[in-house]
């Protein structure tokens, strides 16, 4: 049990440190600048800082890069249908949408694995996913038309939840983690290359948001986050991992000042009490 707590604790360090990514980035105009290279340069990074740490000492195995890999291409697909979708439309309906993964794992899991996820388990997603709304849209919801590839970087963002609750416990953390990032940051590299010019990398700017999220976004966020899910069930994990949305507004009202409006407190209420009312039950195995 005091090792199911400390994963829980790790998770939640995790969901905190990536609320505080999303400041850094509005901080140094991030939303106006790349993303593609961007991310391909954090997670490099990351990885980069983790394979020395580990000194370049990867698993020989087929199976290890088989699922780094995977996961990998699964965290990928969901940033950049995520960032594709925000093209087209508002970063309210991207952030509500994107909260759709809570239920999408329970009910993978439950297809799957015929693991049957406990009522307090269920009625904290649904708290979850009600926070999400208020939090993120704050107004009616209006359809739009980059909201379905929100809505697959959801399934993909699952998926990823799951690979990691699954599989990631017969490797190595720091290992599987700088594999599954070096992955990522091939892969958005590429898109780099077609989609955004060599230019946006000249600024400094670009590399003070690289720096910070590299070291703690990727190198610590994700990290923690392959520890928690090795010992935490993946329902769990989602549920906890949530908290990024509601400490990326508690993180914007304190340090730029931006203003919750009392639906988008309640919003943030909604996620941690769902979060706590899943623990209630106490640890089940993932």
């Amino acid at each position: 049990m005091r090792q199911r707590w400390l994963a829980d604790g790790a998770l939640l360090l995790a969901a905190m440190v990536w609320g505080s990514t999303f400041v850094v980035q509005r901080l140094v105009g991030q939303d106006q600048g790349s993303v593609f290279w961007f991310n391909a340069a954090r997670f490099a990074l990351g990885a980069g800082l983790l394979s020395v740490g580990i000194g370049f000492r990867f698993p020989a195995e087929r199976a290890f890069w088989r699922w780094a890999g995977l996961a990998g291409t699964l965290l990928f697909l969901g940033s950049a249908l995520q960032q594709a979708g925000l093209r087209y439309t508002t970063a309210g309906n991207a952030g509500f949408l994107t909260s759709l993964y809570l239920p999408l794992v329970p009910l993978l899991l439950a297809l799957f694995w015929r693991e049957r996820p406990s009522g307090l388990t269920l009625a904290g997603v649904g708290l979850a996913v009600m926070g999400a709304y208020l939090l993120s849209l704050n107004g009616p919801y209006q359809a739009r038309r980059g909201d379905l590839l929100v809505v697959l970087s959801a399934f993909f963002w699952s998926w990823h939840v799951i690979l990691l609750s699954k599989r990631a416990a017969a490797f190595p953390t720091l290992a599987f983690a700088a594999a599954q990032f070096w992955t990522n940051a091939l892969w958005q590299a590429g898109l780099g290359l077609v989609f955004e010019p060599w230019s946006v990398m000249r600024s400094s700017v670009f590399w003070v948001a690289v720096l910070y999220a590299a070291v703690f976004s990727v190198g610590l966020g994700f990290t923690l986050q392959v520890w928690g899910q090795q010992r935490t069930p993946a329902t769990d994990a989602a549920l906890i991992l949530s908290l990024e949305a509601a400490f990326a507004a508690l993180f914007g009202a304190w340090f730029l000042h931006e203003r919750l409006s009392p639906g988008q407190t309640l919003g943030a209420g909604l996620i941690f009490a769902g979060v706590v009312l899943a623990q209630l039950r106490g640890p089940t195995k993932g």
